[in-house]
Formats: structure tokens, sequence, C-alpha cells
């Protein structure tokens, strides 16, 4: 199992923006293909121009083959073309983890 971790920092002033612009055309089409993340939060204190998400998968193979499906959505392609338009993001930093050796995942968050 991997999650990977995304931050991503908006331009001061527009993050509800962009999250309202996430919610109505970015929310199904990224679930459809990933599942459920781990987390999707807007950070509350330090940089509260950013938000984060985390998404778990069986393995790396699994991750690669999930977002493949998701960038051939049409979907997913349009909210992309969207975001970029509206140029809220300034950066995006990812991290692949894996969980100590004596973590278990929730139930339902992983299809097995």
């Amino acid at each position: 199992m991997i999650f990977d971790h995304r931050t991503y920092i908006c331009r001061p002033g527009t993050i509800k923006r962009h999250m309202e612009l996430y919610e109505q055309h970015g929310w199904k089409p990224q679930t459809r293909n990933l599942g459920l993340p781990v987390v999707y939060g807007a950070t509350e204190t330090g940089d509260v121009n950013s938000y984060v998400h985390i998404w778990v998968y069986k393995d790396a193979a699994d991750r690669a083959q999930k977002r493949a499906n998701m960038m051939a959505d049409q979907g997913w392609l349009s909210y992309i073309k969207m975001s970029a338009e509206a140029g809220y993001l300034i950066s995006q930093k990812n991290a692949i983890l894996t969980p100590a050796p004596f973590y278990t995942l929730p139930g339902g968050l992983l299809d097995e």
C-alpha cells in the first residue's frame, strides 16, 4: 500500500474559488477514477492558501493505472483546463508515503 500526499498552494484570496471550481467540476471525475481520498482538506493554520489531499493505492502500478484512467476521462480533462484558465494555483508538491509496519488502513478506503 502507498499514499500519494499532495499539497497545493493557491494565490492569496483564491482558495475558496478554487475549491468551488473543483467541487463543481473536478470531484466527480477524480473520485470516479481514483476512489475516495483518505484526506481532502484546506489548511487551517500555517499557509492558509494551501490544501492537502491524500490518496491510497495498492501499489505503484495501481496508482499508475488509476491516474492513466483519470487522464483519459473527458470530465477530468475539462476540469484541468478550467483550473489552468482560472490561474488559482501557484504550486504543487507531491510525496509518496508508505505506511508504518503497525498501521492498518480503516475499512472501505482501498478496494481489495
